[in-house]
């Protein structure tokens, strides 16, 4: 059998099935729209199909989270040495090497931890948002409270992700056309901004790009939140009306 049709049945929903039932557990369905999504399944399968025996998954997850909490380390030394920020840029990629790898690898190689998998993989997505919080907190480039919103909001509409996951059997990757990897994109262009200038012009006063950008960022997770909180409360009162 050649390479692509055995990855054909990998990823094929009776393969998932199969190997879920075993566990007694049914993965949710996966729904990822994002801009980026088809091209950067292409690649993830790609690198998970020639990755040598040594790297695993769990190796994959420990790189995402290690890379995730040194980005904010990184941040919060570029207070004192700006050039801390191009540190900060690898980590993040590094960041999605680990995080966006370790789910592809384990299909790849048949050995798919739904339940495991899915609770280590939000923890690590949990404690790595809020090390980059801390650590952009203390770069100075970013205020406080504009760092405290964002995780605020980022954690809300986390939850809401993980209930419609238990309560819906689906589990959304991406909230319009953006996902992770567009956050990332995001963040590092961001980051390239404040090698030229930490501050702008706008409306005649001087202000940080970042709480600009993170302001903006925390308005649109908080209010994306209730917005697919009231959807999915339609969705699940029309699923279960009363008697």
């Amino acid at each position: 059998m050649n390479t692509k049709s055995t990855l054909t049945q990998l990823c094929s929903p009776a393969h998932f099935e199969k190997a879920h039932a075993q566990s007694g557990f049914v993965s949710a369905q996966r729904v990822n729209q994002s801009l980026t999504a088809s091209a950067e399944k292409r690649v993830l399968q790609w690198m998970a199909q020639r990755a040598p025996q040594w790297v695993t998954s769990d190796r994959l997850t420990l790189l995402g989270l290690a890379a995730q909490l040194g980005a904010g380390a990184c941040y919060a030394w570029s207070r004192f040495h700006p050039y801390a920020l191009l540190l900060a840029i690898v980590c993040t990629t590094l960041n999605w090497l680990g995080d966006s790898m370790d789910g592809t690898l384990a299909r790849v190689r048949r050995q798919q931890r739904p339940r495991y998998g899915f609770y280590v993989d939000h923890m690590v997505d949990v404690f790595g948002a809020l090390a980059l919080m801390c650590g952009l907190g203390a770069s100075g480039y970013l205020h406080w409270q504009t760092a405290i919103a964002m995780l605020i909001a980022f954690l809300i509409l986390s939850s809401e992700s993980y209930l419609a996951t238990y309560t819906l059997s689906r589990f959304q990757l991406s909230q319009g056309l953006f996902g992770p990897t567009e956050i990332r994109i995001l963040l590092i262009v961001g980051t390239l901004v404040l090698l030229r200038s930490p501050s702008v012009t706008l409306f005649g006063r001087r202000l940080l790009f970042l709480d600009i950008g993170g302001a903006a960022a925390a308005v649109t997770m908080f209010a994306m939140a209730v917005a697919i909180t009231l959807r999915h409360t339609v969705e699940l009162y029309r699923q279960e009306p009363l008697p």
